[in-house]
């Protein structure tokens, strides 16, 4: 499966860095193109349960590819999100199901830093989003 751009860019980035606090520091900025989301998608149907932070998605399909957008109220989360989102940007909904979401945390860096919980939630977002596509 080919990468979307953003995610190429994510993956030639992270690589790059020698270290964890390197990828702590640009994880922080990717978290920062996160687009916001309006106040109305801060609700009680958008949050996704299983995080440990608060956590909001919302999902749209544009002909086959969705496009995810999300919000966290932790810095480092919202950092994990982007990449979360840069990776399954314009994913149809087979592709969504396959995805491989420790394998990508692998290539970036970043799976060892990834506490359970964290993976948990990030894996809580990604079955949301199967959701989402699937409906």
């Amino acid at each position: 499966m080919s990468l979307p751009a953003a995610a190429r860019e994510a993956l030639d980035a992270f690589t790059a860095c020698p270290g964890w606090e390197q990828r702590a520091r640009l994880l922080m900025q990717w978290g920062e193109r996160l687009q916001p989301l309006s106040e109305a998608e801060h609700s009680e149907v958008n949050r996704v349960s299983g995080c440990e932070s608060q956590v909001w998605l919302v999902g749209a399909r544009n002909g086959d590819a969705w496009q995810f957008r999300a919000a966290s109220d932790a810095r480092l989360i919202r950092g994990l999100l982007a990449v979360l989102l840069a990776r399954v940007e314009g994913l149809d909904s087979a592709q969504l199901q396959q995805l491989d979401l420790s394998e990508w945390f692998n290539q970036l860096g970043l799976a060892r830093q990834l506490s359970p919980s964290r993976s948990n939630g990030l894996n809580a977002v990604l079955q949301r989003m199967r959701e989402l596509a699937a409906s």
